[in-house]
């Protein structure tokens, strides 16, 4: 009977990871849908990057208080559960506190002191966030696009967070009491300032016997292993993906300059064909030869390149891209961060219909019109506002951009200025629509 909890708590770990891990492999086959892209160049810059931007949070901070706050949460958050080391030995082999007996009491000490006062900040800026975010006003973290499921996964996230934090204040309040009356196996390791100041106080209010605080103690340990655990396989159904996912997002991010405008390798292709008098442009590719050309821009997430919808995956929600948006700001319907969020919405949908399926059937929708219409695309000023402002380096307009690529390149469905000045380039070599021999008139008085 004793081993009991022993064999539940290794069926509960090997569960949790497993089912983590069937997400994650499940999110890079979806990513694997998309075009391959090269961004194995300067990997210098790219580390230096990722190191600067996801762990070092640089453009959180461009707003200082919320910036802060989220340090709070990510840094306290992440190095917490670095006791998660401990709850694992101590969970399977039925020791407790494991860690004093390696790195030593008072270094365990300071350790545990430390997670204390990172658990405290945590709870200050999950509750800030909360405050904020439902009551304080801001207009990007309340418009409709994220009504429903977008604003209730956030505060879920926030519950989430603070009661994990206050189970790690009840084990260690009740722990710090059973230590100092001798109780059992508790030896008197460890260093709890906050708990001891708060928590422990309220314990003792109430005169409970160390038989019902063990009891405490075991509790709040279980709910604090569990909810991590449930913590970590929430993550693929919240927008919180960006946790794991911010890090190769800001690896493989665009370090070109803002918009500067890539060459379709189809189009390049297409040419050398144009251009080989003995090719046969109506000709199947031979065996061997390669594929067919592909399309001209993107219609569906298959044509978007793997970067592009890892970025969906990123997209942490936050709405920095939409804020400053000038088309958002006039009264367009485009918001950046929408188009992330439709396209993560797209790309899930297929996802599915792969596991029905076994392969991808065609279910009569694109991501084209389907899920993002033409009025979005054509809203866009391609200022670069959106990528400038993502904390995480996402681009949405290069999704944007793409899918107005496929719109003029295969279905010629630019709006009507756009094709007046494309045919006035094409006939008198400038945007306007006068002969060339006019070209000069502005200059004759």
């Amino acid at each position: 009977m004793q081993y009991i909890p022993h064999i539940i708590f290794f069926i509960l770990l090997v569960a949790g990871f497993g089912l983590f891990a069937k997400s994650l492999l499940k999110i890079y086959r979806n990513i694997r849908l998309g075009r391959e892209i090269n961004r194995s160049d300067r990997k210098g810059e790219r580390w230096e990057t990722m190191a600067r931007v996801a762990m070092g949070q640089s453009k959180m901070t461009k707003r200082p208080i919320a910036g802060v706050l989220h340090l709070f949460v990510y840094v306290g958050f992440i190095i917490i559960n670095i006791e998660l080391i401990e709850i694992v030995v101590d969970g399977i082999f039925g020791t407790h506190r494991f860690l004093s007996t390696i790195i030593g009491e008072s270094v365990y000490g300071f350790f545990t002191a430390t997670l204390e006062i990172l658990a405290l900040l945590v709870v200050i800026g999950v509750v800030a966030f909360f405050i904020r975010r439902n009551f304080y006003g801001v207009k990007r973290l309340t418009m409709k696009e994220l009504l429903g499921w977008p604003k209730e996964d956030a505060n879920w996230i926030l519950i989430i967070e603070f009661a994990l934090m206050m189970a790690f204040f009840m084990m260690n309040a009740s722990d710090s009491i059973l230590q100092s009356r001798g109780y059992g196996h508790f030896a008197n390791v460890g260093s709890f300032p906050v708990s001891n100041i708060s928590f422990v106080p309220f314990l003792e209010t109430f005169s409970f016997d160390s038989g019902f605080l063990f009891g405490i103690e075991r509790a709040a340990w279980w709910f604090h292993f569990v909810g991590i655990l449930f913590f970590m396989n929430y993550l693929y159904y919240s927008k919180h993906l960006h946790i794991i996912l911010a890090f190769p997002s800001t690896w493989y991010a665009n370090l070109e300059k803002k918009g500067k405008f890539n060459n379709l390798e189809s189009v390049t292709k297409e040419i050398k064909l144009m251009m080989d008098p003995n090719a046969d442009p109506y000709a199947a590719p031979a065996e061997g030869e390669g594929e067919a050309p592909s399309k001209f821009g993107a219609e569906d997430i298959f044509d978007l390149n793997q970067v592009q919808l890892l970025n969906a995956y990123s997209c942490t929600e936050c709405g920095r891209c939409t804020a400053v948006c000038p088309a958002n700001i006039t009264g367009k319907k485009l918001s950046p961060r929408l188009i992330l969020m439709k396209t993560r919405d797209r790309l899930e949908e297929v996802g599915k219909n792969i596991d029905k399926n076994g392969k991808f059937e065609d279910d009569g929708k694109k991501l084209l019109h389907d899920y993002i219409t033409k009025e979005e695309l054509w809203a866009c000023t391609t200022c670069n506002a959106c990528t400038e402002a993502c904390p995480v380096l996402l681009d949405p307009l290069s999704i944007i951009n793409d899918m107005r690529r496929f719109l003029v390149m295969e279905q010629s469905a630019a709006p009507q200025e756009l094709n007046l000045m494309m045919s006035n380039i094409e006939n008198n070599a400038a945007p306007w629509q006068y002969n060339q021999a006019d070209r000069l008139n502005w200059a004759k008085d």
